[in-house]
């Protein structure tokens, strides 16, 4: 068999392996068929089936690797040209690559915008530090709400006090509600990275210090759930967590259709764009996923909010957003450890 060249899609997949993902488990596979086209793939061992809305939310981690490709792509002077395959994952199937579709380079040329966007996306990084209390200023949540609408989404702001408070306190009780549950603490287990050594050398997952919290703390927490309803034990910890959580004064949600496969992918898409457009501002945030995939947290922040979800509609990401020190890098595995020989 004659041997592909896949220099062009090194160079483009060498950026586009950043993409965020659940966990920073980085499910994507990809498998270069031509010096212009490949297999895009979900890998179904790295997902996150044991979270209600697992499933959905793996369709949505496509989509924001499409438009990561995508950015990445368009500054090296290529179009993307996808032909998605839209089917259901079943994580319980025997072949364990999911098949999201084929993807095509087209050259043509890269534009200003561009460039700046891939700046923007090179930058981008989730933040769990403390925010700076700094409102993010209304011309930025325009703007914001603007690419979401270009998107098929509508963007939401929650500035009030008493409901970023409540939102705030909702999310830390969700995390520890979750860890609770027998199959959702193996599923975060496995992703818990505990020194930073640990977290270089795979490559993937939670590590302590994006998490701020000291690795021996963090593991100590995890593997002693049964503490957690200890007085002092059980404050401590609490207080720990929320204290990444002090100087949030904005929460940001996407609401739209959210039914199908195609809806998760186009809304991936769409947060991507929205994340690369925070980042373009300076503005940094922090999805809230546990409160979105828990359905009692689910519904205490659809009535917090306000939120109709009815029909196909949802309200489907939560995030804080704001102005902090620059977080630690999450680390990425070696662009090897994504291509299918």
């Amino acid at each position: 068999m004659p041997t592909v060249d896949d220099a062009i899609w090194r160079t483009v997949l060498e950026g586009a392996r950043r993409y965020p993902s659940p966990h920073n488990s980085q499910p994507i596979k990809v498998r270069i068929v031509g010096e212009f086209e490949a297999h895009v793939f979900y890998d179904l061992d790295l997902g996150l089936p044991a979270e209600n809305y697992g499933i959905p939310f793996g369709h949505v981690c496509a989509g924001v690797f499409l438009e990561s490709l995508a950015t990445v792509a368009a500054a090296k002077g290529y179009r993307v040209v996808e032909a998605l395959d839209h089917a259901d994952m079943d994580f319980d199937a025997v072949d364990r690559l999911h098949p999201l579709g084929t993807v095509r380079l087209e050259p043509r040329e890269p534009t200003d915008e561009d460039r700046v966007r891939l700046a923007a996306y090179d930058a981008r990084q989730t933040s769990r530090r403390p925010y700076d209390s700094k409102p993010v200023p209304d011309a930025v949540v325009s703007a914001v709400a603007q690419v979401a609408e270009s998107s098929g989404q509508d963007f939401r702001e929650g500035n009030e006090p008493e409901l970023v408070k409540r939102i705030v306190r909702v999310n830390q009780e969700t995390l520890f509600a979750d860890l609770r549950n027998d199959a959702v603490h193996a599923e975060i287990l496995q992703w818990l990275r505990y020194s930073e050594d640990d977290a270089r050398a795979r490559g993937d997952g939670l590590s302590a210090k994006t998490m701020l919290m000291p690795g021996p703390v963090l593991k100590f927490a995890i593997q002693h759930r049964g503490l957690w309803d200890a007085p002092v034990v059980g404050r401590l910890i609490r207080r720990t967590y929320l204290n990444t959580m002090r100087g949030v004064t904005q929460v940001g949600w996407l609401e739209g259709r959210f039914a199908t496969p195609a809806d998760y992918v186009e809304a991936g898409r769409a947060f991507m764009r929205v994340w690369l457009e925070f980042t373009l501002q300076g503005v940094f945030l922090h999805p809230f996923g546990t409160v979105i995939t828990n359905p009692g947290s689910h519904a205490e922040f659809v009535r917090a909010a306000g939120i109709d979800e009815s029909g196909d509609s949802m309200a489907w990401m939560l995030f804080r957003f704001g102005y902090s020190k620059v977080p630690p890098v999450a680390h990425r595995r070696a662009i090897e450890e994504m291509l299918i020989p």
